[in-house]
């Protein structure tokens, strides 16, 4: 594991998806699950979410919520909605990208 990725990654989580959001992740693992957040933290928010230059954080969380949307993923979508919106998505970006990703 990169120690730097996973650091970046949880720093970026915390970031858009709000310091209770993580701490409740956290909290809630148990050692079964220990590495999937592990891999979440390192490689989908480290790894990735930390990538800069092309495509910002907001349309990132848009990107996002698409593919939650069309997953049938309430759960997670509830919780990127927010993030989407932490990071300067609107609430008429967000309807228009829920519109456009309904299976």
């Amino acid at each position: 594991m990169s120690q730097q990725d996973y650091e970046n990654g949880l720093k970026v989580r915390t970031e858009v998806m709000g310091e209770s959001f993580v701490k409740r992740a956290q909290d809630n693992t148990v050692p079964f699950t220990q590495p999937l957040q592990d891999w979440i933290n390192e490689h989908a928010w480290g790894s990735t979410w930390q990538r800069e230059g092309v495509l910002p954080r907001k349309y990132r969380s848009l990107v996002t919520i698409a593919f939650l949307t069309a997953l049938k993923s309430p759960t997670e979508l509830k919780g990127h909605i927010r993030g989407a919106l932490n990071n300067g998505a609107t609430v008429e970006e967000i309807q228009e990208v829920l519109l456009h990703s309904l299976p």
